[in-house]
């Protein structure tokens, strides 16, 4: 969907939503919380307070975000999980959690399919690949120095088995070349070590990374989407740096646990859905790359669907493993 359409679907959704008699169904109770499974800082972390904030207005209740970082999203997602399923605790899902991890960790503890319910995709991002102030910043330098230091070049992630993990190790592959995998407890610690040249690069969301490549802290050597978002026109995709079909993008939307009463799913959608046509935050997002968002429950329930099949065959074909 183009992203002018988009905004013209949600926009029209939420002026029906504003009709007197539109049946919207149950705001949560309250106080609502959504967990984030990484820290503070970090893209999911950005996006979830945008929501939090405007959900709070709508809704006159309390509505906070309480990080729970580690194992690449999967502890907040396993508390989600299992909480009351009452539309108080929530959590802005990622595709770490709820993409990735069922092909990696056969042992979840959760099932992304059957624990969770979907209510609306909030937006999709490319990743970006930067560089520390020390490093290359071309990416035919990148390539020389992981061809003449094979294993050495350090790359951060937000986890092992996040998307910034996958993006690295699909590159790897796609380039024939091999770096050295640093995991991180969440995206804020990958940009500090970054900046301080602790680590040389890193695939890292475009939400997280763009304050730091505006500021001029970090160098931007591709973006890893199908094509160029607006916010970085000057940034080309990998596929254009000689890979074709070269795509790892992330993407973020809210869950909560399975069960939820249809009444509540349907409220809380229809105001992420008017939440994202609001012309702050559809700024705001453009900011940060994020596209594509809003739409029913059905829909993201779709996508998530079709994402866990798509991470799971490359999963496979690579024979990537991760400890459980």
């Amino acid at each position: 969907m183009q992203r002018r359409q988009f905004l013209s679907t949600v926009a029209a959704a939420g002026a029906l939503c504003a009709q007197p008699g539109f049946a919207q169904g149950k705001p949560p109770a309250g106080p609502v919380k959504i967990l984030v499974g990484f820290s503070a800082g970090g893209g999911t972390d950005i996006l979830a307070r945008i929501i939090a904030n405007k959900l709070n207005t709508l809704w006159g209740i309390p509505v906070i975000v309480e990080n729970k970082p580690g194992a690449a999203g999967l502890i907040a997602a396993a508390e989600v999980a299992k909480a009351p399923a009452d539309g108080n605790t929530l959590m802005m899902g990622h595709i770490n959690a709820l993409g990735i991890a069922p092909a990696l960790n056969p042992k979840l503890g959760f099932s992304p399919e059957r624990d969770f319910a979907a209510i609306a995709l909030v937006g999709q991002t490319p990743q970006v690949l930067v560089a520390s102030p020390k490093s290359s910043t071309s990416m035919q330098g990148l390539l020389a120095a992981l061809k003449k230091k094979s294993g050495e070049v350090s790359f951060g992630s937000s986890g092992t088995g996040s998307a910034q993990h996958l993006a690295l190790a699909l590159f790897e592959q796609t380039a024939g070349v091999s770096a050295l995998h640093i995991p991180y407890k969440g995206a804020s610690n990958v940009m500090t070590d970054l900046l301080g040249g602790q680590i040389d690069y890193a695939f890292e969301g475009m939400t997280t990374a763009s304050p730091f490549i505006k500021g001029g802290k970090v160098r931007a050597l591709a973006q890893t989407g199908t094509k160029r978002v607006k916010a970085f026109p000057d940034v080309p995709t990998v596929a254009e740096q000689g890979y074709p079909g070269f795509n790892a993008s992330i993407w973020f939307g809210l869950v909560g646990p399975a069960r939820m009463p249809a009444e509540v799913v349907a409220r809380i959608n229809a105001d992420v859905n008017r939440i994202l046509a609001m012309a702050d935050v559809v700024s705001k997002l453009e900011e940060f790359g994020a596209e594509d968002g809003g739409g029913t429950p059905q829909r993201f329930e779709a996508f998530m669907r079709d994402e866990r099949a798509k991470w799971a065959n490359l999963i496979q074909s690579r024979g990537i493993r991760v400890d459980a």
